[in-house]
């Protein structure tokens, strides 16, 4: 999602139903088994439950303007209801099936947890030790974060890390990328403090299974979770997804109208994979839950570990009563998360869930342990998001024979509305701070070039025919002077609005480009041009110089690549490539060192600053 939405999901996260749906004690453990006949009085029940719910189902999308919905329900081991809802492809006008493959997005998480926890089953990974015990060369913002993190605190949310969801989102960075990029994500936190949700972290984690196991993530979770449950149409591709004749296709309403239109499907879910990338249909789903409910078993066959099933729903950390606190709402108390899913206490029963959410397709998958059931709900529709959670209630409330009903639609539905107008209200406001008759400090094309950030990566700025273009991480808009040093995107309807600010370096040039990212300004630092820190072009500098006293130091190329300056009993001064023949100190802005050449050969090193230039002669 781009910035905006991301901050959105995050606040729906935390206000509604995404996040802080609430825990239960789960110290009474699974229900036994039930006879033949009382496992036919449930599904007889259940059935009578149903009366009237596709009636419901069309009136609920119909008033949200859904393009179409996906419901499986497992009653103990019976699949009672597999069946779609309004269109899998608004356009085409194509059914919604219960073997349309869409995206489950963050209900692969579970998937993930479960893949590491067969590790953990064979020894190679553990729970709760410090995660470096089994893979040395993980690194954390800091050596006391590093000592401590385990594979719960990654799985639990529980880090202390926040979101850096911009990090991945639309990147093109590898698995093995994010996971070198934990290291730059400070903390908010203390560990095991708060529950901070944290897709990075997740992907770190397909990481270390991948780097344990010998085999990729994908491999893992086909071979001991896709393949011995026969789900035979899950995958981890949007190419594979839209090779399956039954394929869902996003759709979603536009900001400012109800008009529904298709979007692009979310394609760069390679690297941050084992936090979202499984697609799945309501055939396969069902087998699942069939898992999920019976500890592992489908039918006769233990085909999941129990007691990693079971570690997984044992709360790991606490959450506020946040719809309580919020908005009134006491129908779920005393949230807690395990490790890829909630438990929660809706109206004192049980349950075990999670979302899913990516552009166009929204998921929930939960089970009701102690009641013996089990559902998925597939929403296609980014306005429609919250009808997940309105269903997954709906169904409980009906299957346990709760009264009166709660209005989850009506209360959702009241949110989304006043939302869209508060959303199309502050856009008509959006420049008011604008600072007229302003004018950038250089011409548009000193601001074209590379901009890099630790973690973030590289933003380009292009000049072309008078007019600058933004391109990070492929999302490409127009950037147009706002004032001052600031310019701004066009606030695009998929992509959202972004807002450069850039800055100069103490020599006039411009240095650096400042976002305001998911969790704080970003700087982004410009960069050179590769070839200039190539080995080849730094040894023709390598040598003796001396000072105006006639002082000896060298420069020196090492065998680590790393470029600068070393006098005798100093610490190394590294240099930076900037420009050709020219450098920057690390440490200071204000100081620039530049070889000077005769013809092709270095003669000399010259050092400027605010106070002056010194040349430094080369000696051989």
């Amino acid at each position: 999602m781009p910035r905006h939405r991301l901050a959105l999901a995050a606040a729906l996260a935390a206000t509604l139903a995404l996040a802080p749906l609430p825990a239960a004690a789960a110290a009474a453990g699974p229900p036994a088994a039930p006879s033949e006949a009382s496992a036919a009085a449930r599904l007889a029940d259940a059935r009578r439950a149903l009366a009237g719910f596709d009636a419901w189902m069309e009136e609920t999308r119909r008033a949200w303007n859904a393009p179409g919905i996906g419901v499986a329900l497992v009653v103990g081991d019976e699949v009672v209801l597999a069946k779609g809802y309004g269109y899998r492809d608004y356009g085409e006008k194509l059914p919604f099936t219960a073997r349309t493959v869409v995206p489950i997005a963050s209900n692969t998480k579970l998937f993930t947890a479960v893949a590491a926890g067969t590790l953990v089953e064979e020894g190679r990974l553990g729970w709760d030790e410090p995660i470096r015990r089994w893979v040395p060369e993980i690194e954390f913002h800091d050596d006391r974060l590093a000592a401590q993190v385990s594979l719960r605190d990654m799985l639990a949310h529980r880090t202390g890390i926040t979101r850096h969801d911009t990090i991945w989102y639309k990147s093109d960075f590898t698995r093995r990328e994010l996971f070198e990029r934990l290291k730059y994500l400070e903390p908010k936190e203390p560990i095991r403090t708060l529950f901070l949700y944290n897709n990075m972290m997740y992907a770190g984690v397909g990481h270390v299974v991948e780097r344990l196991s010998g085999r990729t993530w994908e491999q893992l979770v086909q071979e001991r979770i896709f393949d011995p449950l026969g789900m035979t149409s899950s995958n981890f591709t949007i190419d594979d997804l839209t090779a399956a004749p039954d394929h869902g296709v996003p759709y979603t309403e536009r900001r400012d109208s109800d008009e529904l239109y298709a979007i692009p499907y979310y394609r760069e879910a390679a690297g941050v994979g084992p936090a979202g990338s499984i697609n799945s249909n309501l055939e396969d789903l069902a087998k699942w839950l069939r898992a999920l409910l019976h500890e592992g078993r489908l039918g006769e066959r233990q085909v999941l570990p129990a007691a990693v099933l079971a570690e997984t729903l044992a709360p790991a950390i606490a959450m506020p009563n946040a719809q309580l606190a919020a908005r009134g709402w006491g129908e779920n108390l005393n949230a807690a998360y395990g490790m890829g899913r909630w438990t929660s206490s809706y109206r004192g029963r049980r349950l075990a869930f999670h979302g899913g959410d990516i552009n166009g397709f929204h998921s929930q998958v939960a089970i009701a342990p102690d009641d013996g059931f089990g559902l998925a709900v597939l929403v296609i529709g980014d306005h429609a998001a919250p009808l997940y959670n309105v269903v997954m209630y709906e169904l409980v409330e009906r299957l346990t024979g709760m009264a009166p009903r709660t209005d989850w639609s009506g209360r959702y539905l009241e949110i989304r509305q006043k939302g869209k107008a508060a959303g199309a209200a502050g856009r008509a406001q959006a420049g008011a701070e604008r600072v007229a008759d302003t004018r950038p400090a250089h011409p548009l094309a000193a601001y074209a070039g590379e901009y890099e950030h630790p973690a973030y990566g590289v933003l380009r700025i292009a000049e072309q025919d008078g007019a600058l273009g933004f391109d990070f991480h492929g999302i490409r808009l127009p950037l147009a002077h706002f004032h001052f040093e600031r310019f701004d995107t066009p606030d695009d309807e998929e992509d959202g609005k972004w807002s450069v600010n850039f800055a100069t370096s103490p020599q006039g040039e411009v240095a650096t480009a400042t976002m305001s990212l998911d969790e704080g300004e970003a700087i982004f630092r410009r960069r050179a041009a590769a070839d200039l820190s190539a080995p080849a072009t730094l040894a023709r500098y390598v040598g003796t110089y001396a000072s105006p006293t006639g002082a000896r130091f060298a420069v020196v190329l090492r065998e680590d690549g790393a470029f600068g300056v070393q006098f005798a009993g100093a610490p190394f001064q590294a240099l930076l490539a900037w420009q050709p023949h020219r450098f920057r100190v690390p440490e200071f802005a204000d100081v620039v060192i530049e070889f000077v050449l005769e013809g092709d050969r270095v003669v000399a090193m010259k050092q400027r600053d605010p106070s002056g230039e010194t040349t430094f002669p080369r000696q051989e």
